[in-house]
């Protein structure tokens, strides 16, 4: 084939594409409206949040009683299940597989079905996916961190002379190498705090721990090509709100406005990805990745939280952005870059278009969690597709749609849901996700009114009752395991 030079080949390419390609994961929420890019891409989920409207989405009919306890499992599952496999081999051979999270087992049952899969090696990205991994890296990229101090801590007293050692003060935050934020991020200020999560730190080999700072977080996708990486748009993070979710540090939305910082953060945010990306480049890696960001209110400092390497909960966000749309999705270069397909790209030129506020458009996402420390049997669920809030805070469905694309304002929102009737509620479990044009954080960076509107609506469309007997077991196993991260 020959060489795809600039945007309109590399369109054109996906668009003409004849090779299957496959999104594996519990949910197709990640990589939303990814089909309407690239001929022959299906999502194989667990989950079919559609009820069957969804043109591209398949599931196995037939679900197991298994009681997963990671997006690793269930994708392991998808590609070991008769429906799938009969699936995948009806549509001939060859073919491509991309995911949110993946292991050796994973890679091994794609080549047993003869699937290329789309990313560096599971090994390779489980050692970047490592918090104490990401700070090194960003030190040798020239990208900083807050001030940190790693090490083994046995006892609250180690835990004292390791964060007097780093100068980190009074109040801190420890994380271990590897978990969601909201369930391995600890804030400890006194023997008190400490004991309430001694078990898990101790048996780590190693956490950072960090002073405390008055943070703003933000998010950035990025992907690392041949030519260089490309840089999307900054984000502002939706985090621990109880509204959302019952974890203080739990991540829960994601806001996309071209305002959210001052243009001198965003440049240097845009530049110490670019860093990272290059970094990770000479470490073998190459592809989608996410960066998340901590912009210190007291000292104006942007500090470098953790990277993701991988696509990521913010994904749908970026890849349906008005640039994006504009030229191409970011993800689409990730594919690219798989393809074994030559292609010129001048980065920088796009990186520059990709950082003009003109071409940034503002939406919002939250990710609406079961807050309660209770576990209950869903009866009703709202339907996945376009809903409208009303001016007394009641909601009304409009219509299937399989993305945001078609809401029309501040008042419609798309949302897609996750549990459905038959699942459990439980503390943490996965509602759905909403999103909607504008923003649902003041410039305090709390919950606006219309953003609290939007969730009690949603909830209010769930209705549960207490367990019986028969399922009192199996409902407890879920909720016990079901706290992996999902999105």
């Amino acid at each position: 084939m020959k060489t795809l030079k600039g945007i309109s080949d590399i369109r054109r390419y996906f668009y003409r594409n004849t090779e299957p390609i496959y999104f594996v994961s519990a949910t197709n929420f990640n990589l939303l409206g990814m089909d309407e890019w690239v001929r022959n891409f299906k999502f194989i989920n667990y989950i079919d949040c559609f009820d069957g409207a969804h043109p591209n989405v398949v599931t196995p009919s037939q679900k197991t009683d298994q009681v997963f306890q990671s997006i690793e499992e269930i994708n392991n599952y998808l590609l070991e299940h008769k429906e799938i496999v009969d699936y995948i081999q009806s549509r001939g051979p060859g073919g491509k597989a991309v995911f949110l999270f993946f292991d050796e087992r994973t890679e091994e049952l794609c080549r047993e079905l003869g699937l290329d899969v789309c990313f560096p090696p599971a090994n390779l990205r489980q050692a970047m996916d490592s918090k104490l991994e990401t700070t090194r890296l960003g030190d040798e990229a020239g990208v900083p961190s807050v001030p940190n101090w790693m090490g083994k801590v046995d006892s609250y007293e180690t835990l004292r002379k390791l964060a007097e050692k780093g100068g980190l003060g009074e109040h801190l935050v420890v994380q271990s190498a590897f978990g969601d934020s909201g369930h391995t991020t600890y804030f400890i200020s006194n023997k008190e705090d400490y004991e309430e999560y001694a078990e898990e730190i101790e048996r780590e080999d190693e956490v950072k721990i960090m002073r405390r700072i008055r943070p703003k977080q933000a998010a950035l996708e990025a992907c690392v090509t041949r030519h260089g990486t490309i840089v999307g748009p900054l984000m502002t993070e939706v985090v621990g709100f109880k509204e959302l979710t019952p974890y203080k540090g739990g991540w829960a939305g994601n806001e996309v406005f071209a305002g959210a910082f001052s243009q001198e953060v965003r440049d240097k945010a845009r530049r110490y990805t670019f860093q990272f990306g290059e970094a990770l480049r000479k470490r073998g890696y190459r592809g989608y990745f996410e960066v998340d960001y901590l912009y210190d209110l007291d000292s104006d400092d942007l500090f470098l939280g953790e990277v993701n390497p991988r696509i990521t909960g913010a994904s749908s966000m970026t890849n349906l952005a008005s640039f994006a749309q504009a030229d191409a999705p970011l993800f689409l270069f990730h594919l690219l870059e798989f393809s074994g397909v030559d292609f010129e790209l001048d980065v920088a030129e796009l990186n520059a278009r990709w950082a003009d506020p003109e071409n940034i458009d503002s939406w919002s996402q939250l990710i609406i969690k079961h807050t309660r420390d209770s576990v209950e049997f869903i009866t009703e669920a709202p339907r996945t597709g376009i809903w409208r809030l009303h001016p007394d805070g009641g909601m009304q469905f409009r219509r299937v749609q399989t993305h945001r694309r078609t809401v029309e304002d501040e008042y419609e929102a798309f949302f897609l849901r996750i549990n459905g009737v038959g699942d459990y509620f439980y503390e943490g479990a996965e509602l759905g996700i909403l999103v909607t044009p504008g923003r649902l954080m003041t410039e305090e960076f709390q919950l606006t009114d219309r953003a609290k509107a939007w969730i009690s609506g949603i909830r209010g469309q769930y209705r549960a009752r207490p367990l019986q007997a028969a399922e009192t077991t199996a409902a407890e196993r879920v909720a016990e395991v079901g706290g992996f991260k999902f999105l």
